[in-house]
């Protein structure tokens, strides 16, 4: 969790950057990721130094050696390219060469054919002014020195460092173009909860953004890999490990280079992604830029698990859909939905965000997804989520589609949250009514314990009933309102009640006379 300290320094971060000349919330993500890898990368460098000369093994240091800039054409000591070292220029001194020589060092970092070196070939470092990077670099010098405070108190420090990054991250007022959300965390964590990824399985995302459900996979399995003593409970109530249990380093290595895949078509969220990933200590990320509805992607039955809140809405030029995607039209997020199915493994689950026009729609594509789901897919569960919880960016109402692909669907299981924790305003703030503790428990029971009470939170509801009703999979199809019919009072209650209002008003008017 954030101490206030730390929020308050990243408001000023960015006030800093807003008053500045970066008004933009994604371009101004986009060059404090650079500060923060720059930052991290000395940081690492420097304790993996310090390690190998207690351990006595070798450790070459990425920053021995010559450099030359492809800018400046200058060679440079590679010890002057630290956070530690030009952090100590003065400001126009240390703007020239963050922009000449660091940036440009720390493009090429893992490696001139890493996917990072790729998609940071054509950034560019655009701060401009150096009173901005002097505030800058000092703002980030502290949030770390309050990151070390919080690890010493407890806390590890990739979980500290990640949720400094998310709440940056939540500060994109932005999103919402082209339909694109910035999901809740505490959304996320419940629908890993839902298909609960698991060690050595691949996972995708083909709508990835900033990489949060990635993120909330790799914090799950960490989370089911740690000694039942260090796990502690986050402020959304949700269980959160570090993996102790994780001793085989070549686990730790598939974990953080071959398990997580994700795809964006914004070159800046993928760069976002990317910084995000490499923040939380997914070394190697695998993040492309590709419109995985498009013929350019071709990954058909890649991946165990699939978490996604692709775009709500938009469509796709229809010379340039993805010929394995059978659906007949151009709307975004029914393709989506499409593409999930086609990714996944025969056996592979997936949990999706999608707009409740996708659950009830009647045109023939909506139709035909939701009997691809039924059909083709053990179609597990169907979670209706309140139409607040996308604000302030949207106030569209949303469910969270559970499936297997194979399988045969047999019933459905439906719940209807009524709160997520937040209030369901813009405001979003926390209160008490919650109900994804009890869907995660009701969900991980429900073979055990169920329910056919149409008037309940959840309940099931046979297949073939659902196919009667055209494939329908809105809760309100199924779901029983209880009615109950007002009270009213008997006529001479009400009369009662007439009377002794007219007296009152009369002694009322006696008194104003004897005023007068």
């Amino acid at each position: 969790m954030l101490t206030p300290k730390m929020k308050s320094l990243i408001n000023q971060l960015w006030n800093s950057f807003w008053s500045g000349g970066i008004a933009n919330p994604l371009t101004a993500i986009e060059q404090i990721s650079y500060l923060l890898f720059m930052r991290r990368l000395d940081e690492v460098d420097s304790k993996l130094k310090k390690d190998a000369e207690w351990t006595g093994e070798k450790y070459t240091s990425v920053f021995k050696g010559k450099f030359t800039s492809p800018l400046s054409k200058e060679e440079l000591d590679k010890g002057t390219l630290r956070w530690s070292h030009f952090k100590q220029l003065e400001g126009g001194e240390m703007l020239t060469h963050v922009q000449t020589n660091v940036f440009f060092f720390i493009k090429q970092i893992n490696g001139e054919n890493s996917v990072f070196a790729k998609y940071m070939a054509d950034a560019v470092f655009i701060i401009p002014k150096p009173s901005l990077l002097v505030e800058a670099v000092s703002i980030i010098d502290a949030l770390y020195d309050e990151i070390e405070k919080q690890t010493q108190a407890g806390q590890t420090f990739h979980d500290t460092q990640g949720d400094m990054y998310e709440f940056l991250l939540s500060e994109i007022s932005s999103s919402g173009k082209n339909g694109q959300f910035r999901t809740p965390r505490h959304i996320i964590k419940l629908m890993c909860e839902l298909v609960a990824p698991k060690l050595g399985e691949t996972i995708g995302d083909p709508a990835c953004g900033t990489g949060g459900f990635l993120l909330g996979a790799y914090q799950y399995i960490l989370t089911t890999h740690t000694s039942k003593g260090q796990l502690t409970k986050d402020e959304d109530g949700f269980e959160r490990g570090f993996g102790d249990k994780l001793t085989d380093e070549r686990l730790w290595t598939a974990l953080r280079e071959k398990t997580f895949n994700g795809y964006d078509f914004d070159t800046t969220m993928v760069r976002i992604g990317l910084m995000n990933l490499m923040l939380h200590g997914i070394t190697h990320p695998n993040i492309e830029r590709v419109d995985t509805l498009s013929k350019k992607y071709n990954e058909d039955d890649q991946y165990d698990v699939i978490l996604a809140n692709p775009p709500f809405k938009g469509s796709i030029d229809k010379g340039d859909i993805n010929e394995n995607l059978s659906l007949k039209t151009t709307k975004t997020e029914l393709l989506f939905v499409n593409r999930l199915i086609n990714s996944l493994k025969i056996g592979g689950r997936a949990a999706v965000i999608v707009p409740d026009g996708v659950l009830f729609g009647s045109s023939t594509a909506h139709r035909d997804l939701r009997k691809m789901l039924i059909d083709g897919c053990e179609l597990q569960g169907v979670v209706s989520m309140p139409s607040g919880v996308f604000k302030p960016y949207a106030g569209v109402s949303t469910a969270i589609l559970v499936f297997v692909k194979g399988g045969t669907t047999e019933r459905v299981w439906f719940y209807d949250m009524q709160a997520d924790g937040y209030s369901l305003d813009d405001k979003r703030d926390r209160i008490d009514s919650n109900d994804l503790p009890d869907i995660v428990k009701a969900w991980k029971t429900r073979s055990k314990n169920p329910n056919d009470d149409r008037k309940a939170k959840h309940f099931f509801v046979p297949v073939k009933e659902i196919i009667d009703n055209k494939y329908d999979l809105s809760i309100n199809r199924y779901k029983e309102i209880e009615y109950t019919p007002p009270k009213y009072d008997k006529p001479e209650v009400i009369l009662d009640k007439i009377q002794k209002m007219e007296d009152e008003i009369n002694e009322k008017i006696k008194c104003l006379k004897g005023l007068r």
